[in-house]
């Protein structure tokens, strides 16, 4: 009776999660500044635009506010550190 439990229970046990291991896990530093993007590269925010604004100059904190999008070799670095995207 014990070997009949034995072998039911054994074929329960799904074989897809073995194939799936280990799980990659994302830069937690990377995943807060940076967002990928359809065409598979990244973007992220410029640092420097939130306070003490009133020493820069308006075109100074124009280009801070545009969005920063990753370089070829940052890309192929980001992709490492974030696997599943975000």
């Amino acid at each position: 009776m014990f070997l009949r439990r034995l072998l039911s229970t054994a074929h329960s046990f799904s074989t897809t999660a073995v194939a799936n291991f280990p799980k990659l896990k994302s830069h937690n530093g990377a995943k807060k500044r940076w967002r990928a993007i359809a065409n598979g590269r990244f973007k992220r925010a410029h640092a420097g635009h939130a306070h003490l604004n009133v020493t820069k100059r308006p075109g100074r904190k124009n280009h801070l506010g545009e969005t920063a999008y990753s370089s070829s070799t940052q890309t192929s670095v980001l992709k490492k550190l974030l696997p599943y995207g975000n």
